[in-house]
């Protein structure tokens, strides 16, 4: 059963949430706009505005020294941790594509902040395994294959600092998260959110974020 206080969103509530939260700049929007013309109906792979918004605020707010995000896309996720970043900050970003990175990387450096973010063309899976296996991570994002979301967490959460943040996008899935179909990235999803749950190393809240974003924080 819903909360009372849960908003169901609609059209015109969610243009009001845009409306009253800082929106992208001219690169941001250059981004958006590019991806759209470039990628199709797969730009719906990108987050939305409100969602770098609260990565950049929530960055500012961690001032990570290091920051590994595990699916890049086109950029724009990276663009909105890479601004909140304090000076000395770093970003290691893992995907697989150069078709699509290749968009990132000229947004980033129209944005003035390619010089604070590494990218590593390779399985995440093979680049997370290749970081040193003590803590220092201190703030980690996910949005990349469903099916590889709790290998990616296990490589994660030991190199992660105490007090550190794990934010994992998707994870309600459109909703089919509650009944997901057999072999489908939706149950994968499940299988992940369920992992997190049981997890004792860490406190997590899922928080209906557009598709879902997991915030986990690693226990001191």
């Amino acid at each position: 059963m819903a909360s009372s206080k849960t908003v169901p969103m609609t059209d015109e509530l969610y243009s009001y949430i845009l409306g009253h939260s800082t929106p992208p700049d001219t690169v941001q929007e250059g981004l958006i706009a590019r991806t759209r013309e470039s990628l199709g109906s797969t730009a719906v792979m990108q987050i939305p505005p409100e969602q770098g918004t609260f990565l950049t605020l929530l960055t500012k707010l961690v001032a990570p020294r290091f920051a590994v995000e595990v699916g890049t896309f086109t950029g724009y996720s990276a663009l909105a941790i890479a601004r909140g970043l304090p000076d000395g900050g770093r970003l290691l970003c893992c995907d697989v594509s150069e078709e699509w990175t290749r968009t990132a990387r000229e947004a980033w450096l129209a944005a003035g902040v390619a010089d604070r973010i590494e990218l590593r063309i390779a399985p995440a899976i093979e680049t997370l395994g290749g970081l040193v296996s003590s803590p220092h991570i201190d703030l980690a994002f996910v949005d990349a294959d469903k099916g590889g979301y709790i290998g990616y967490w296990e490589a994660l959460v030991p190199r992660m600092r105490p007090g550190g943040l794990i934010l994992a996008d998707n994870v309600l899935y459109g909703g089919d998260v509650v009944d997901p179909g057999r072999d489908s990235p939706a149950e994968a999803i499940h299988r992940f959110n369920e992992h997190v749950r049981a997890d004792p190393r860490v406190e997590v809240v899922v928080l209906p974020i557009a598709d879902g974003l997991t915030f986990a924080r690693v226990r001191d």
